[in-house]
């Protein structure tokens, strides 16, 4: 699928709505098209704005819903970003892509499968050659202490309240996007003990898996 096929269909959509207003992340959504990481029996439906099934009971999310949180999330070239819950790796690779060479993401699933199918859909790119993109099987309630802190954290499954964990892993200054509920909360690090929390209702995602007997 070429560019122009892209700009003319569901990116094209998105940005006549202003879901796609930043040149980083329009170039991202381009430079890595949604079906490379969609299962076969849906990559029909790839350019269709809506959540798609990859096994498990886990989905890929609706582009909409993606570019609103990479829009709040505002992630920078240079960046070192925690995905949590990669599941297809599409996000990791977009967070990939705007970070740069310069740039670290962290994807973290609790699915072994999962994280293995979102790995391999990443490296059909070059970042986790060059890597940019890295793998944890790893429970995203916890995060990923190892590499904190993070300028940026994105969480793209449900939870019942923000994990400690990542608020913790947070750098002062930083920003994380998080869906709570049926409410997407941006949270950014004022402080080591004071942040500033915005709710966006509305929004529904599958929930945050906290082992892997849960998701399977």
């Amino acid at each position: 699928m070429n560019e122009n096929s892209q700009k003319n269909g569901l990116i094209a959509s998105l940005m006549r709505t202003g879901h796609l207003g930043t040149k980083s992340i329009i170039d991202a959504f381009l430079g890595v098209p949604r079906i490379e990481f969609v299962i076969d029996e849906y990559k029909k439906d790839a350019q269709k704005d809506i959540a798609l099934p990859i096994g498990f009971g886990q989905t890929i999310s609706q582009p909409k819903t993606v570019a609103i949180m990479l829009a709040l999330l505002s992630p920078q070239k240079g960046q070192k970003i925690l995905d949590v819950g990669s599941g297809s790796g599409w996000t990791t690779a977009l967070l990939s892509h705007i970070v740069g060479n310069s740039g670290k993401v962290f994807a973290l699933d609790v699915i072994e499968e999962i994280l293995e199918f979102g790995k391999k859909n990443v490296e059909k790119f070059s970042f986790v050659e060059k890597r940019i993109a890295e793998f944890h099987l790893a429970n995203g309630w916890n995060g990923f202490e190892e590499e904190a802190p993070y300028d940026r954290i994105l969480v793209s499954a449900g939870a019942e309240s923000v994990p400690e964990a990542l608020l913790d892993q947070l750098k002062i200054g930083g920003k994380m996007v998080i869906p709570i509920g049926r409410s997407l909360w941006f949270i950014e690090k004022k402080s080591e003990d004071e942040f500033y929390k915005k709710e966006l209702p509305d929004f529904i995602f599958v929930p945050l898996v906290k082992s892997r007997a849960v998701g399977g």
